[in-house]
């Protein structure tokens, strides 16, 4: 569920495109949900304007002047590790791909996306779930196929359950989400969410997300 209107997601927009960065502001401002707290042009302004108007999700572009977005993202993840960063890119090779997600970037759209998928990823990963846009989703599988083996053996040692929430955490669904799905508790969830992230060991839900789709699990 996305945020009420009287909690409205406050939204960061990174963007060096200025016909790009007025049409991201007045299709986003139509979102009920959503409120435009700033832009930057790039990545030094990125992180200085985050500092001031303390976003919740940042709208990041990767190919930026000065500094470029997953610079920027992980200095500002660094700094505030719980603003959320969705990639918003025409950028879709293997090392810019697999270089944002590993930066801390919660969500990937490539441009060219409609309005509607990009709010999903938004308020996605407002919520600390994953979104990948099936091109990324894609890209991922297709040149990381050299290491399927290995992550078949990782995810092998999950449960039943790890796999059935692991799954659902891949389709970009909250905590909440998956406890309704799969009628357990949200304490419950959060556990095998932990479980899952330890065994895999990564840091956050993208990074699981990327090892279940290395493994062809979705």
């Amino acid at each position: 569920m996305p945020p009420s209107p009287e909690t409205p997601t406050r939204v960061l927009i990174v963007e060096d495109d200025p016909m790009m960065q007025l049409g991201l502001e007045q299709s986003l401002s139509n979102a009920p949900d959503i409120l435009v707290v700033g832009q930057a042009e790039d990545g030094y302004l990125a992180v200085e304007e985050a500092k001031k108007v303390k976003p919740d999700v940042i709208v990041m572009d990767i190919g930026l002047p000065r500094q470029d977005g997953i610079a920027a993202t992980q200095q500002i993840k660094q700094i505030m590790p719980s603003v959320h960063v969705v990639m918003l890119t025409s950028h879709t090779t293997e090392h810019e791909v697999i270089g944002a997600l590993a930066s801390g970037a919660d969500a990937y759209c490539v441009k060219g996306t409609s309005v509607d998928n990009l709010l999903v990823a938004i308020r996605a990963a407002r919520e600390g779930a994953s979104y990948l846009d099936p091109q990324v989703a894609r890209l991922v599988m297709q040149h990381l196929k050299p290491t399927l083996a290995v992550e078949h053996g990782i995810v092998g040692q999950l449960s039943q359950r790890e796999l059935e929430v692991l799954k659902l955490m891949v389709e970009g669904m909250s905590n909440p989400e998956i406890a309704a799905v799969l009628y357990l508790s949200p304490n419950t969830v959060k556990t095998h969410v932990r479980g899952i992230m330890n065994k895999l060991a990564v840091d956050d839900r993208v990074q699981a997300a990327v090892v279940a789709l290395r493994a062809g699990l979705v």
